[in-house]
């Protein structure tokens, strides 16, 4: 099994910063792209920033310029730093391993994280 572990939300006020964390672990051969979505409450869960494991982003257009992602792929370990945030950042944040490989018979799968929540206060 493969297992997402999210940190680093938590409450902010506007204008300030949080750095997010989100290390997998598991049977992993390899992953493809690593990223961060998040859903406010009554929203759907959208897109904030991926990487794939060659180090190609993207991001939505509400992050760009204020987000970046990195990630460390010895660790299966991806970061959003997220400066400049605004109240309409708050939400809860989930971290998502997509193709991931666990063996070399199966299909690669998407893992998701349980979430962590960012708030950030005017």
């Amino acid at each position: 099994q493969v297992q997402l572990v999210e940190s680093g939300g938590g409450l902010v006020q506007a204008g300030g910063s949080l750095r997010l964390s989100c290390a997998a672990s598991g049977s992993i051969i390899s992953i493809n792209t690593m990223g961060w979505y998040r859903q406010a409450p009554g929203a759907q869960r959208q897109l904030v920033a991926t990487i794939g494991n060659g180090g190609n982003t993207d991001f939505a257009d509400s992050a760009k310029g204020r987000f970046t992602i990195s990630r460390d792929n010895a660790k299966n370990t991806v970061y959003l730093q997220m400066n400049s945030l605004k109240t309409e950042d708050t939400a809860v944040y989930y971290c998502a391993a997509i193709r991931v490989v666990v063996d070399l018979w199966g299909e690669p799968r998407t893992y998701w994280g349980q979430g962590t929540q960012v708030t950030v206060s005017s």
